[in-house]
């Protein structure tokens, strides 16, 4: 039996080879991190709202105990609680125009300025801007998270009045 030989048109040379394998291994690679980053993409979208959740939870049951920081009146307190407990995700220039404290009635639930013993105090974050990393979410706008928090306020030991606002 005659063993047929290949001549050099039917195969491809080697070199071909290796060119073809670079471009395939980038036309997969690229996809794939794509993907990869993605997904810390959204673990990070996931884990900034929980900790920032954490922070207004954190903040409404130092709010119901009427409790306050050294120096400071009663919603820069829960403020700043809110701002430590939500894992560096807020910061102190934050605390201005994205951390809420309001206090509501609890028969009427309407709105009022005062931190009086069974009114309902609710603690939110609002309009955090979380900003996306992964380059193919770049051009959709960052992620606004809202988190809120309510509870009622307990009684005070007899004769105290409640802390300033």
């Amino acid at each position: 039996m005659a063993r047929k030989t290949n001549s050099g048109n039917s195969r491809p040379s080697r070199r071909r080879q290796c060119g073809n394998a670079m471009v395939e291994t980038a036309l997969v690679l690229v996809p794939f991190f794509a993907l990869v980053m993605g997904i810390i993409d959204f673990g990070r979208a996931f884990y900034a709202r929980t900790a920032i959740q954490y922070g207004v939870q954190a903040g409404t049951r130092y709010a119901v105990t009427f409790q306050t920081l050294n120096g400071m009146c009663q919603d820069a307190s829960i403020k700043e609680i809110v701002r430590r407990n939500s894992i560096g995700f807020l910061t102190a220039t934050d605390l201005a125009n994205k951390v809420f404290v309001r206090y509501y009635l609890p028969d009427t639930l309407a709105a009022t300025g005062s931190n009086l013993p069974g009114n309902i105090v609710e603690v939110s974050v609002e309009g955090y801007q979380f900003k996306w990393i992964a380059p193919l979410w770049r051009s959709i706008a960052p992620m606004t998270i809202v988190a809120r928090s309510s509870d009622r306020m307990e009684g005070l030991p007899g004769g105290t009045s409640p802390p300033c606002r």
